[in-house]
């Protein structure tokens, strides 16, 4: 099993919420076949792949700004 540390991943997204929009959203495009942007074995789960895609930096988000 591979262990992805919350902690980690709080420091590329500073909001719990906003971590699993955008893990929720890349696991989701990768079962869908995009490919990854990691190596990892092809048994690796979507939203592992997705995680540790977020801790290197590979998938990022960017806010809209706020509508008045």
């Amino acid at each position: 099993m591979i262990k992805i540390g919350i902690d980690e991943l709080m420091k590329k997204t500073n909001s719990i919420f906003k971590l699993a929009i955008l893990a929720s959203k890349r696991a989701y495009e990768l079962s869908q076949g995009s490919a990854k942007l990691v190596d990892m074995p092809p048994t690796t789960k979507p939203s592992t792949v997705a995680l540790r895609e977020i801790r290197e930096g590979k998938v990022t988000y960017k806010e809209r700004p706020k509508e008045k």
